[in-house]
Formats: structure tokens, sequence, C-alpha cells
């Protein structure tokens, strides 16, 4: 019987953290999945996470509640007062939907989880491409992550090494559909709308982003919109 690698997925319900799943599963890892509750505006993508982690059949899904970002704000996906933005990412710009620390926080539970269940590996669905202007999703807070990880725990005192793995760090989203699809990942189970609607609304940036990549891909996305323009 093959013994698999035991690895946490972060794990939002969105088509990244998804295809990331996906990825994990393709390479032979026992997946422990893990959602954050954090009072984000679009609480939709927790009921598309459980969807996949039933799909996958992972070996455990848990899901963290955070309600201290909510409660403290400063981004429009965890306060209502500021709107989400509909005109398109700007390149090398901090958007108005970046959460502050969101994934220095995510991260660092994971990698507690990731030492108490045994997993050597977290895999995070960051994309630099796409959203350049995110400091928690570029290529040098992943790598200085990782070290930190290996000197505050136990088991990187021990000798082991957490891996962070991040498959689509250097991916367009055309070319993440493309991975995702030949992988068999369930993207009609997804959720992507930065709106939080039961129908995805098509122009928030997230909207904007992943029909771009579908379309660049030649592939259909599977779920629906409310709204389409063209997407640029």
């Amino acid at each position: 019987m093959k013994q698999y690698e035991k690895a946490v997925v972060i794990l939002s319900g969105g088509l990244d953290s998804t295809t990331c799943l996906g990825v994990a599963v393709q390479e032979g890892e026992e997946v422990y999945a893990l959602t954050f509750d954090y009072g984000q505006r679009h609480r939709i993508e927790i009921e598309s996470a459980k969807k996949v982690a039933e799909y996958y059949r992972v070996k455990e899904h848990q899901i963290a509640t955070l309600p201290f970002l909510r409660a403290i704000g400063g981004s429009a996906l965890t306060d209502k007062e500021i709107a989400v933005p509909h005109s398109g990412v700007i390149a090398n710009e901090i958007p108005v939907t970046y959460v502050p620390g969101r994934n220095l926080i995510f991260l660092s539970i994971a990698t507690a989880y990731a030492e108490v269940v045994g997993a050597n590996a977290i895999y995070l669905g960051v994309n630099a491409l796409d959203y350049s202007g995110y400091p928690d999703c570029r290529p040098a807070f992943i790598e200085s992550f990782a070290r930190t990880a290996t000197l505050a725990t136990k088991a990187g005192a021990m000798g082991a090494t957490l891996q962070i793995k991040t498959p689509l760090l250097y991916l367009s989203k055309a070319e993440i559909v493309t991975l995702g699809t030949k992988l068999g990942v369930p993207y009609e189970l997804t959720s992507s709308c930065y709106e939080g609607g039961s129908v995805a609304c098509g122009v928030c940036d997230s909207c904007r982003l992943r029909r771009k990549g579908f379309a660049e891909a030649g592939l259909t996305d599977p779920i629906a919109y409310s709204e389409r323009i063209d997407v640029v």
C-alpha cells in the first residue's frame, strides 16, 4: 500500500485554492484542508470549500474562525462600508480588497495545524501575476515565512523542514484554469465573486480575472454570472 505524505491545503473555495488542492491530490498528498471564516463579505465561499473538500474526500476539513479580522476591518472584504471595486485590477497597486495580514495569519495557523497532524507541506494558492499588488502573495514573503516557520516550531527545531508549496505562483489565470481543467478540478463548485451573492456579479475584480482566465484559455466557465461585460 502506498504511503502518502500529509499536506495542509489552505482552501478558500475559490478557483485558485481549489486548483491548488487538485495539484496536491495529483501529487499524491493526503490532504488536510483548512478554511478560514474571517467574517468575509463573500461568505458563500465557505460553502464552496465544504463542497470541494467533500468532492475530493480529504482526510480532514477544518474551519478556523477569525472574527477579529472583521472587527478591525480595513478591507472591502471585511468592511461593508468600503465598496468592492468593479474597475479592474491595477498592476502594482495594493487594492482595497487587500486584507491586512491575511496570508501571514493563515499560514501561521496552517503551520500549527501541520505540526499537529504531522504534515510536511502547506499548499497555498497565491499568485504573483494577477495580484502583484498584494504584498502577502509575493515570492519574498513566502520564502521568508518558510524560514520563520522552521525556526518557530518544535518540528523545525528537531530538524524537520516545512515546505510552503505555491504551485500557482507564476502562472497566469489562463494557465491556472488550463492546469485545473486537465486535473479535473470541479470549478462548478467554486466561488470567486467578492460581492458574495448567490450568483457571481461578473464585474468585481475577482470575477473579471476569473472570466478573463477562462476566455484566454478557450474554456467555458461553468458558473453563472448576473452580469456579463467585456473582460479586460
